[in-house]
């Protein structure tokens, strides 16, 4: 992951390095202050552009790809708040949402699922979520 300070400063742009980013000029993620907003991610392995044939792997995949967004930041996925899970197929709602369980754990963010067509042939799911990084607890005096 690439990072980069906004011109101006006050934001932060985390690079994956993705053709589709290149292609339709976004950031994998945003910081803006101790929010983090992380761009709708495909489960494709980006270095062959090869996709799993399960919804469920495509979905650890792009998980992958969220955490090392959130990692180049200082976060992780105990710090998201919210997830959007896109979905073309209903019958795979089951299995995409027992590896988000596995996943974030104990952490239980708000999620929202859609089934609907994605933009890229062979992505059978995107995830999109959004986190802030938790600050210290302050210590008493």
């Amino acid at each position: 992951m690439k990072t980069t300070d906004a011109p101006g400063g006050g934001r932060r742009f985390i690079s994956g390095g993705s053709r589709w980013e290149e292609l339709a000029g976004y950031s994998r993620a945003v910081v803006d202050g101790d929010w983090i907003f992380v761009s709708g991610t495909i489960g494709q392995d980006f270095a062959t552009g090869e996709f799993p044939a399960s919804a469920g792997t495509q979905s650890d995949l792009a998980l992958d790809t969220i955490e090392a967004a959130l990692a180049a930041v200082q976060s992780s996925l105990a710090d998201v708040l919210r997830v959007r899970v896109y979905l073309t197929d209903r019958a795979d709602v089951v299995a995409v949402s027992e590896v988000l369980r596995r996943r974030f754990g104990a952490n239980r963010p708000a999620n929202t699922t859609v089934c609907c067509a994605l933009a890229v042939d062979g992505a059978k799911i995107e995830l999109e979520v959004t986190a802030r990084r938790r600050r210290p607890a302050p210590t008493a005096a």
